[in-house]
């Protein structure tokens, strides 16, 4: 005898898409998407769903107008209409790479980042929400292994010079300048700040790259590419001037979040792939709203 009962989801993942999105100079293009779409069973006795209805209402209504909230609502809604009787709720998510012009630290350089993305929405008794994702890397430099650094450094200027009770400026620059004096450096690594959020208003919603620009702006070391020698140096400083455990990431992003009254919920996850170590570092962080995002 079959089983009988009723089903949070039924439907697809991986599901190949376009999307249509807009450009710096206001032109609409298609970029490739992975969609996840589902749909509730509530029909106990109902033995499945009419997956082809939520492929083909993915497939005409992406291909053809500009992705947004509005947008994703209007798939919601079509999911549910498309299964009367059988659901009476809906979930959409779509996963591609944005494509960012992004300048150079200090030359005048331009290049091509791709920042991972995601838009998703669930619509439940006629209620919908909205959830944003980025993924942007940084880099992260040890506050631990500055201090050990800066120590070793020390105690070889103190070696160095211990026979002089004076020590001039220029010897001091000097030395600096010398490879065999600063025998140690603070240990780096790329990291990763994942952002989901939720927003309340449709209507007034950050861009993806708006989301991206708060990551990078707040933690203030996003990864380069293209890169002189001037935006090197300058990268330098900036490491040197944000020192930074997950933990570090995680609170500044927090703070940040907090004060964007656009959004309504949200979780931030700051991975360190760590240098010194073969495993990562991790921190999680979420809104604390009831119902919400979960660490």
């Amino acid at each position: 005898m079959d089983a009988v009962g009723t089903l949070d989801k039924v439907g697809m993942n991986q599901i190949e898409v376009p999307v249509r999105l807009r450009d710096d100079d206001g032109m609409l293009y298609l970029a490739p998407a992975k969609a996840e779409a589902y749909v509730s069973l509530d029909d106990p006795q109902a033995r499945g769903i009419h997956m082809s209805r939520l492929f083909l209402s993915l497939q005409s209504l992406l291909a053809n107008e500009e992705l947004n909230l509005p947008l994703i609502k209007r798939l919601l809604s079509a999911f549910v209409n498309s299964h009367a009787g059988l659901s009476r709720s809906s979930f959409v998510r779509l996963d591609f790479d944005l494509l960012v012009k992004r300048a150079a630290l200090v030359s005048d350089n331009f290049s091509w980042r791709s920042y991972p993305v995601s838009i998703a929405g669930e619509m439940r008794a006629g209620h919908c929400r909205f959830r944003l994702g980025v993924r942007v890397a940084y880099s992260s430099t040890c506050p631990c292994s500055a201090a050990l650094a800066r120590q070793l450094i020390q105690d070889k200027f103190r070696k160095d010079f211990a026979a002089q009770v004076v020590v001039s400026n220029e010897e001091v620059a000097a030395w600096l300048g010398e490879e065999t004096s600063i025998l140690a450096t603070p240990h780096s690594q790329r990291s990763y700040a994942h952002l989901d959020v939720e927003v309340g208003d449709p209507e007034q919603t950050p861009t993806f790259v708006e989301l991206i620009d708060l990551v990078e702006n707040t933690l203030k070391t996003p990864v380069q590419a293209a890169v002189k020698r001037e935006d090197e140096r300058e990268f330098a400083r900036l490491n040197g001037a944000n020192l930074m455990f997950c933990e570090d990431a995680g609170r500044r992003l927090k703070n940040t979040l907090d004060e964007d009254a656009r959004l309504v919920d949200y979780r931030v996850e700051a991975t360190h792939i760590e240098s010194l170590h073969p495993h990562n570092a991790v921190s999680v962080v979420v809104k604390g709203v009831p119902g919400g995002f979960r660490a």
